[in-house]
This record gives structure tokens, C-alpha cells and sequence, in this order.
């Protein structure tokens, strides 16, 4: 793997509705042989009742989903603090930020919440909008 393409719940909850921006995603991870990665936490925050249970599957399936681990929520804990925020207000995206953070190589995190998440991520970790 030359690299990790993470995405949050709106990426996610795009690509299980298959939506054109995603599918972009999906033609440039594949062209570049990226591993494409989310937390546990965000299958959670991308559930739409909307969309039907097998596409939403199906979207899961391509990704390694990472769990969220006592390490992690140890690590996403001092992202919050480090910002200021609060996990009561915050909690998934500094878990995501977190399972970002212990991928490997060149890493991308595709989000809708980008200056959260650029707050979040280390200097390494590029952050796109969707």
C-alpha cells in the first residue's frame, strides 16, 4: 500500500448512497492502490435509515473498518484537550482523527467537517472536503 484514504461518516454515508463525489474517491484510491479506512465509531454516525441496509453493507465492505480500542480513545482524548473541546460536544471526530493518525505512509482523511478535522490531524495528514 502506498497510502491511506480515511473517510468520516458524511464520506461514508456518500459512498453507500453512491454519490458522484465518492466514486471519484474511490477511482483515485484504487488508481493508486490506497487503503481505504474508517473507525468503528463512524458506522455509528453514517447510519441513515434512509438508505437501504445492504447498500450501506456494501460501502462498509470496502473499507478496513479500525476499531475504537482503549488506545484510541486514550489518543482521541488528548486531541480533545490539546484543542480545548470537549467529548461531550466532539467525540467522534478526534476518534477518527486518532484512527488517522495510527495509519501508516502518506494519509488522507476526506470529510465534511474539514476544519475540525484539520484542528485535529497531525501536520502529516492531509484533510479534503467532500
Amino acid at each position: 500500500m502506498s497510502g491511506t484514504l480515511v473517510l468520516d461518516s458524511e464520506a461514508l454515508s456518500k459512498l453507500s448512497r453512491r454519490h458522484r463525489d465518492m466514486t471519484v474517491w474511490l477511482d483515485v484510491a484504487r488508481t493508486l492502490d490506497l487503503l481505504i479506512v474508517t473507525s468503528a465509531a463512524t458506522l455509528v454516525e453514517a447510519r441513515d435509515p434512509k438508505v437501504v441496509q445492504a447498500a450501506f453493507d456494501f460501502a462498509v465492505s470496502l473499507t478496513k473498518v479500525r476499531p475504537i480500542t482503549e488506545e484510541t480513545a486514550r489518543a482521541a482524548s488528548k486531541l480533545l484537550v490539546a484543542e480545548g473541546l470537549h467529548g461531550h460536544k466532539y467525540a467522534i471526530d478526534p476518534m477518527l482523527a486518532a484512527t488517522a493518525h495510527a495509519e501508516h505512509g502518506d494519509v488522507t482523511v476526506v470529510t465534511s467537517d474539514v476544519d475540525d478535522l484539520r484542528r485535529l490531524c497531525h501536520r502529516r495528514i492531509a484533510v479534503e472536503g467532500i
